[in-house]
């Protein structure tokens, strides 16, 4: 199945946010790109007006490893951010170097990578490994 056609992603694109406004990080990059069987839900870091669609649609709260805040949205299948990891880079560096796929940016596999070394949980080390099994130098 291609990964547009997965209920997050229909989701996402329901809301209709301006794509040059957010990137999809944490697991979609991996998934949009066929390596895992599932995304767990969506993570999304959005500026400008996409973080207005979202801020108007939930409840705005504390993201749960940052600084960041965020919007639940579709009963825990998208979060939405308003900031990533700032050590990581802003949210307007994350979205301009992102990998456009399908005309929908997703984080570079650098800051995947970078990102899942931060976390550290069982899920993270895995996806580590299916990078690192993809040829990418993942620590």
């Amino acid at each position: 199945m291609h990964f547009l056609g997965h209920r997050y992603f229909r989701e996402l694109l329901s809301l209709r946010m301006p794509p040059a406004d957010f990137v999809i990080c944490g697991s979609g990059p991996l998934y949009a790109r066929g390596w895992i069987d599932d995304p767990t839900g969506l993570d999304i870091v959005a500026r400008g007006e996409a973080w207005k669609i979202a801020a108007e649609l939930g409840p705005i709260e504390a993201a749960p490893y940052s600084a960041a805040r965020r919007v639940p949205l579709f009963g825990g299948d998208l979060d939405v951010f308003d900031d990533w990891f700032p050590e990581i880079g802003t949210v307007d560096e994350l979205i301009e170097r992102a990998d456009i796929i399908d005309g929908l940016r997703f984080v570079t596999l650098d800051v995947v990578a970078t990102t899942k070394l931060m976390m550290g949980r069982d899920r993270d080390r895995a996806h580590l490994a299916v990078l690192r099994a993809h040829g990418h130098p993942a620590p």
